[in-house]
C-alpha cells in the first residue's frame, strides 16, 4: 500500500452516519468496481467504487458490503465479502486482503468470502421487505456503455426478489459524502501538499523550449515519489493558445518565450483527490497585459473564497451569478466587453447566463465538489454545506491574444470562514516570478 493506513474509525463513522438515515427494516448493498479492460487480455488500473470505499476502505475488486440494521444477530448487521485468494492468485496477482486484514481496515467484524454472498443474501432477504441499491446518479454522468457491478446486481436482484421494495442509496450517499469528516480533510490536505511539491518542482524546471509533456513528467515524478498513485485526473499542460481549449490533453507542444502556460494538474492520495490550476509565464516574467488579466482572475478567486462560498447558498442559482457579475466588472476594466452592453443585460432579469456577453471569455462553472471523485457528488439541493470540499476556479480566456488564465484552489466550506487547503501553494504573481528566478 502506497498510502498511510487510514484509521478504521473513519469507515465505522461513515457507516454509522448511513445507518442513521436508513429505516430499520432494510438491506443496503454496495458492490466494488469492475476491473476495466483495455483490449485483448490487458486491463487498466483498478479504481474502487467510491461509495464502497467510503463505507469500508477496501481497495480491492470483488468486494461487497451488506448492511442489515435490524438483523436479529448483531454480528450480521454489517457483513463484508472479500475475494478468497489461492496459491495461483498469489503467484499471478500477488497479495489479496485476508479476512483479518479486511476487519482491521474496515472495522467490520464479520467478513466472508465473496462466494458466500448469494446464500447470505437469500437468508437476509427473508427478514426485510426493502432493498437499498446503489447506482451512479452523479449529475454529470452519461449513459454507460457497460453496466457496472452495481447496475448488473440491481437487475439480477430485482429478477430474483421481485416482491421486495427497492430504494435508492444515491441521495443519501450524496449528502454523506459531501460532508467531509476530519480524517477525510487530512487525506485531502495530503493530496494538496503533494500537489504543492509538484508545482514548486516545475517552477524550477520550466523555461522556453521545454515540451509540455516534459512538464507533465516532472509532476508525475514528484507525485509517485510521495505515495500518490499519480494524477487525480488527466493533466492539462497548456502553453500559449492551448490554454483556450478547456479540456486540452495533448500536452505535446514546445513552450515558447513570452507564452503563459496553464497547468490544471493535481495528485491523488488514498483515493482522495486534489484539483489545482496555476498559470505561469514560461520565461519567468509576466508581461503587463498578462499580469493585468492574471490579477483580475486572482481577485475573483479571493472574493469567492473569502465572501461568496457560504453554507446554504445555491451553487447554480445564487453563487454562479454572483461570480459572473464580478467577472463582468473585471472584463470591462480589461477592455474585453462593453460596459453599456453589460448594463443592458443586467436590466434584463430573465436573460440566461449562457447568453450574456461575459461568456465569451469565461464559459465554465466556478466550483465543484471534490473528494473521492474529482467531480465529487453534491447534495440533492445543490447547495454548499458545512464541511464540504469544493474547488474555486475562475478563468479568463482570450484566444485573440493567444493566452488564457485560470487559477484554482480547494477549500473546506465553513460557516465561520472557509479553510483553503492550498493556501501555502504559490499564487501571487510576484511570488511566482521570484520562485522562477531563484
Amino acid at each position: 500500500m502506497k498510502y498511510r493506513k487510514i484509521p478504521s474509525e473513519l469507515f465505522i463513522s461513515n457507516r454509522n452516519r448511513l445507518r442513521e438515515k436508513l429505516p430499520e427494516d432494510c438491506i443496503a448493498i454496495f458492490n466494488s468496481a469492475d476491473i476495466p479492460w483495455r483490449c485483448a487480455d490487458g486491463s487498466m488500473r483498478f479504481i474502487q467504487n467510491s461509495d464502497l470505499f467510503h463505507q469500508c476502505g477496501i481497495d480491492q475488486e470483488e468486494t461487497i458490503l451488506v448492511l442489515t440494521p435490524s438483523h436479529p444477530d448483531p454480528e450480521l448487521r454489517e457483513v463484508l465479502f472479500v475475494r478468497e485468494t489461492s496459491d495461483l492468485i498469489q503467484i499471478w496477482e500477488g497479495h489479496k486482503v485476508s479476512k483479518e486484514e479486511a476487519t482491521e481496515i474496515s472495522g467490520i467484524k464479520t467478513v466472508m468470502w465473496t462466494t458466500e454472498f448469494e446464500p447470505f443474501l437469500r437468508r437476509v432477504s427473508r427478514i426485510s421487505d426493502t432493498f437499498f441499491i446503489n447506482h451512479n446518479e452523479h449529475g454529470r454522468s452519461g449513459s454507460p456503455i457497460n453496466f457496472s457491478l452495481d447496475d448488473r446486481f440491481r437487475r439480477r436482484c430485482q429478477a430474483l426478489y421481485p416482491n421486495h421494495n427497492y430504494c435508492r442509496l444515491a441521495p443519501i450517499m450524496h449528502r454523506l459524502r459531501a460532508e467531509k469528516l476530519e480524517e477525510e480533510v487530512n487525506l485531502l490536505q495530503t493530496a494538496c501538499d503533494i500537489t504543492k511539491d509538484g508545482f514548486e518542482r516545475v517552477l524550477r524546471f520550466i523555461k522556453p523550449g521545454v515540451n509540455e509533456c516534459e512538464i507533465e513528467a516532472e509532476f508525475m515524478h514528484e507525485f509517485l515519489g510521495q505515495g500518490s498513485r499519480g494524477f487525480a485526473y488527466e493533466p492539462i499542460i497548456a502553453s500559449g493558445n492551448n490554454a483556450n481549449v478547456l479540456h486540452y490533453l495533448s500536452n505535446d507542444q514546445v513552450t515558447e518565450e513570452g507564452q503563459l502556460i496553464l497547468m490544471d494538474v493535481a495528485a491523488e492520495y488514498a483515493n482522495y483527490n486534489a484539483d489545482l490550476t496555476r498559470t505561469i509565464p514560461v520565461c519567468g516574467k509576466f508581461t503587463d497585459r498578462q499580469r493585468d488579466v492574471y490579477n483580475a482572475v486572482l481577485r475573483i478567486l479571493r472574493v469567492c473564497i473569502d465572501e461568496l462560498v457560504v453554507p446554504g447558498k445555491d451553487m447554480k442559482k445564487e453563487y454562479h451569478p454572483e461570480v459572473a457579475r464580478l467577472m463582468e466588472d473585471e472584463l470591462i476594466q480589461l477592455g474585453l466587453i462593453d460596459a453599456d452592453k453589460v448594463a443592458e443585460e443586467r436590466a434584463t432579469e430573465d436573460l440566461p447566463e449562457e447568453k450574456r456577453v461575459y461568456r465569451k471569455y469565461f464559459m465554465h462553472g466556478v466550483s465543484h465538489s471534490l473528494g473521492i471523485d474529482v467531480h465529487d457528488v453534491t447534495p440533492v439541493a445543490n447547495q454548499f454545506v458545512e464541511n464540504m470540499c469544493v474547488t474555486v476556479e475562475p478563468g479568463i480566456y482570450i484566444p485573440e491574444e493567444g493566452f488564457g488564465v485560470r487559477l484554482e484552489n480547494d477549500i473546506i466550506v465553513k460557516a465561520g470562514g472557509n479553510i483553503d487547503l492550498m493556501a501555502s501553494i504559490p499564487i501571487e504573481a510576484d511570488e511566482i516570478e521570484s520562485l522562477m528566478a531563484g
